[in-house]
C-alpha cells in the first residue's frame, strides 16, 4: 500500500536563507506521524509546501503514490490536505458557523448556514467534543477555537490532516484532549501529521517520528525504539544541559509587590491581594494553573495594566503608577508572553528591534543624531552572542522562528544590565535548544546580580529554573518553597487551595 504522502529532495530558500535542504518525509493513512525538531528546523516550512502555501524550489511530492505539483492552497484542499496552523485563521467577530461557512461555502448563505450547523453538530458528536455553532469566536476558549479549525478542514474533505504545534498554548488537560482527538482521527483512517517540538507528545501519541534539523530530515524512527535522550540528540545534535546550578549569595530586595489587586479587561478582579519579594541574585518562579491572574500580574508589573490596589517597588522606589518608560529607566526589563505581538515590531529589522531599548539612554547617540552604524554593530554582536540563527542585522523580525525571535527579545532586554527582569512564559512554544538558551540567559542575569521573576504555567520549567517558588491560586501567592521545591506539595497548592 502506498503512503498517503511522500516528499523527496525538497529545497526552499528565503532571501538567501536555506530553509529546506534536501528534506524528505513519509506518512501513511490510519497513523499519527510526529514531525519533530527545533524551532527553525524546517518542520512548518515543509508542511507549508505540502499544503500549497509555499512552492518548493525543487523536489517531488507524491499523494497516494501519484506525483503531484501542488499549485496552491485550493489545489491542496482538493487533494484532501488540510492544515491547522499554530496561529488560527479565524475571524474573531464571526460565529463558529460563520467561520466554518467562510472556509466551506454553500450554494447560498442561508442554506450554507443550515448545513454548517448540521455538520458541526455531526462532527462534534462523532469526535466527542462540544462546540456552540452560534457562539462568537472571540468569546470561546483557545482550545475551542482549535476545534473550530479542525472541523473546518474536516468539512473541507481533509484525509491528510496537519496539526502545527497544536498544544503550544493549551493547558495539560486541553493538550491531552487534542492529542487524543488526533489518535481518534487516525483510527478512523486519516493520516495525521503532528508538528511538535515536545518529546513527550512524540513518544506517547505518535506511531512514527520524523526528525528534522537545520532544514534536513535526519531520521524516521519507531517511537517504541526511542528514548528522550536519543530524540534530544537527533534534534539538536548534542546533549542539552538541564538543571540549574545553585545560586550565589542573594542581596537585598529589588522587586517587592504588596497587596496587589488587578482587574482584567472584562472587569473581573483576577489578582487579589498578592504579595511577594524577589532579591538580587535569585530567580523567583510563580507557578500556577492558567486563569489565576498570571497575565494580569505580568502586565501590571510591566506597566501596561493599571493596579487597582497595592504597591510595586523596584529597588525600594515606588513605581506603581509609573509609565513603562520610567520603569525601564529605573532598571526594569520585561519579556512578555507573546513575543510577536508585544515583544517585537514584526516588520522592522533585527537591528531596530534590538537597539530600541538603548535609544532612550543615548547608547546610540542623541535623539537628533542616531548612529545607525553603531546600532548595526551592536545587533550583529547580539546575534553572535545569543546564537540567533537565520538572522542578520537587516533581517525583518517576522522572518525569525519562534525560538530565535525569543532570543532576540532576551538579548535586547538583557542589554542594559537590568536590575529586575520579569519573564512571562519565556519558553512557550520553544524547542529544547531554544529553551536551554533562554534559561541560560536568565541564569546569567541572576548570577550577575539581577532579581529575576519567571511566571509560567509549565511546572517543570519553574522547578528547574527557580531558586524560590511561589504558588499563585485565585490571584494570591498561597505558598512559597525554597529550592528544591516539593513537586507534589506545589501541585496540591496549585489546584486545591481555597
Amino acid at each position: 500500500m502506498s503512503n498517503a504522502v511522500s516528499m523527496r529532495g525538497v529545497f526552499k530558500n528565503f532571501d538567501g536563507n536555506q530553509a529546506l535542504n534536501d528534506a524528505w518525509f513519509d506518512a501513511g493513512h490510519g497513523r499519527v506521524h510526529a514531525l519533530l525538531g527545533e524551532n527553525g528546523a524546517g518542520k512548518t516550512t515543509l508542511m507549508n509546501v505540502l499544503c500549497g502555501l509555499y512552492a518548493p524550489d525543487r523536489g517531488r511530492i507524491l499523494i497516494d503514490g501519484a506525483e503531484i505539483d501542488i499549485a496552491g492552497p485550493a489545489h491542496a484542499r482538493s487533494l484532501g490536505i488540510g492544515m491547522v496552523h499554530q496561529n488560527f485563521k479565524l475571524v474573531a467577530p464571526f460565529t463558529v458557523a460563520e467561520n466554518v461557512l467562510l472556509a466551506n461555502p454553500g450554494a447560498s448563505w442561508a442554506s450554507g448556514m443550515r448545513a454548517a450547523r448540521t455538520e458541526i453538530g455531526r462532527y462534534c458528536a462523532e469526535l466527542g467534543f462540544a462546540l456552540d455553532a452560534d457562539a462568537r469566536v472571540d468569546s470561546i476558549s483557545v482550545s475551542e477555537q482549535q476545534r473550530v479549525e479542525i472541523v473546518k478542514v474536516l468539512m473541507g474533505g481533509a484525509r491528510l490532516l496537519i496539526l502545527d504545534e497544536p498544544t503550544a498554548v493549551l493547558t495539560d488537560e486541553e493538550s491531552g484532549r487534542v492529542l487524543a482527538l488526533a489518535r481518534e482521527l487516525a483510527r478512523r483512517g486519516a493520516c495525521v501529521i503532528l508538528i511538535t517540538h515536545k518529546l513527550r507528545e512524540a513518544l506517547e501519541y505518535a506511531d512514527s517520528v520524523t526528525v528534522m534539523r537545520g532544514g534536513r530530515t535526519v531520521a524516521a524512527e519507531d517511537p517504541a525504539s526511542l528514548t528522550r535522550e536519543r530524540l534530544t540528540e537527533l534534534m539538536v545534535g548534542t546533549t542539552v544541559r538541564h538543571g540549574t546550578p545553585p545560586a550565589g549569595g542573594t542581596g537585598g530586595i529589588l522587586l517587592e509587590v504588596r497587596d496587589l489587586a488587578v482587574r482584567r479587561a472584562d472587569g473581573l478582579r483576577t489578582v487579589n491581594g498578592l504579595s511577594f519579594a524577589v532579591r538580587a541574585g535569585e530567580i523567583y518562579g510563580v507557578a500556577g494553573v492558567g486563569g489565576n491572574g498570571q497575565p494580569e500580574l505580568a502586565e501590571a508589573l510591566m506597566g501596561v495594566r493599571a493596579a487597582e490596589e497595592g504597591a510595586i517597588a523596584l529597588g525600594g522606589r515606588a513605581v506603581t503608577g509609573q509609565h513603562p518608560r520610567e520603569r525601564r529607566r529605573a532598571g526594569f526589563a520585561g519579556i512578555p508572553a507573546d513575543r510577536y505581538v508585544f515583544g517585537l515590531a514584526a516588520d522592522l529589522s533585527v537591528t531596530d528591534n534590538y537597539a530600541v531599548a538603548g535609544l532612550d539612554g543615548g547608547r546610540y547617540g542623541s535623539r537628533h543624531w542616531v548612529r545607525k552604524a553603531r546600532m548595526r554593530e551592536a545587533a550583529r554582536a547580539a546575534i553572535g552572542a545569543f546564537e540567533i540563527q537565520g538572522a542578520a542585522p537587516a533581517t525583518r523580525a517576522r522572518l525569525l522562528s519562534g525560538g530565535n525571535a525569543q532570543k532576540l527579545v532576551l538579548a535586547r532586554e538583557l542589554s542594559g544590565d537590568p536590575e529586575v527582569i520579569v519573564a512571562h512564559s519565556p519558553t512557550r512554544g520553544l524547542d529544547v535548544r531554544a529553551c536551554a538558551a533562554v534559561h541560560d540567559g536568565l541564569r546569567r542575569a541572576r548570577d550577575d546580580g539581577a532579581a529575576v521573576l519567571v511566571i509560567s504555567e509549565d511546572l517543570d520549567e519553574i522547578l528547574d529554573l527557580s531558586d524560590r517558588v511561589g504558588v499563585i491560586n485565585r490571584g494570591r501567592i498561597v505558598g512559597e518553597f525554597d529550592r528544591p521545591a516539593d513537586r507534589q506539595r506545589v501541585g496540591q497548592l496549585m489546584v486545591d487551595h481555597a
